[in-house]
């Protein structure tokens, strides 16, 4: 375990060394993440939302949100209504910063918790950014409590045997796209 803990201290100050901002202080204080925070790219957020067919009667749930700039596109782009999940309290207070400069507060929710006990039974889209292990992990409450016809799009990581309906590259970063199945 103290291996572990160890390697991602290494991960960590690489990041930070390479300038993405990341924060070892502010991780190590952060409860129980499964992966760090490293924000998607704008292009990238908006071929998700693309890939998605993202529109005005969606609800889009990002699982594990950060600051939130996947909600806030698809609420300020396509109209849609969001709700950001995420463990960490200073992304929750980014997100909502960002909303209220997009002018989208109104559209979106931003909760401060834990992915794998939420309710995301409303979405009719959801996107991750997380890692195939935590993807493996949320596979069987995805299944379980979203409707047949809900797009998921995860950001660089997939579902293992699970066969994505389609993938993209963007800006080198692999999308995929899986949409839920009848049961």
């Amino acid at each position: 375990m103290e291996t572990v803990k160890n390697s991602w201290k290494a991960i960590l100050i690489l990041f930070g060394i390479t300038g993405l901002g990341m924060n070892t202080a502010a991780f190590a204080q952060t409860p129980q993440l499964d992966v760090p925070y490293v924000p998607t790219n704008q292009k990238v957020v908006d071929a998700m939302l693309e890939l998605a067919g993202v529109n005005a009667n969606d609800v889009v749930y990002d699982l594990g949100c950060g600051d939130g700039r996947i909600v806030v596109t698809a609420a300020k782009k396509y109209g849609a209504s969001g709700r950001g999940i995420d463990i960490d309290p200073e992304r929750i207070r980014e997100a909502r910063e960002n909303a209220k400069k997009a002018g989208v507060e109104d559209k979106v929710e931003f909760i401060e918790g834990d992915l794998f006990e939420s309710d995301v039974s409303e979405a009719s889209v959801v996107t991750l950014y997380l890692l195939s292990s935590v993807n493996m992990k949320l596979r069987p409450m995805l299944l379980k409590q979203l409707k047949p016809g809900t797009r998921i799009v995860s950001h660089a990581f997939d579902m293992g045997d699970w066969e994505p309906d389609e993938t993209r590259t963007v800006d080198g970063a692999r999308i995929y796209l899986w949409t839920v199945p009848a049961e």
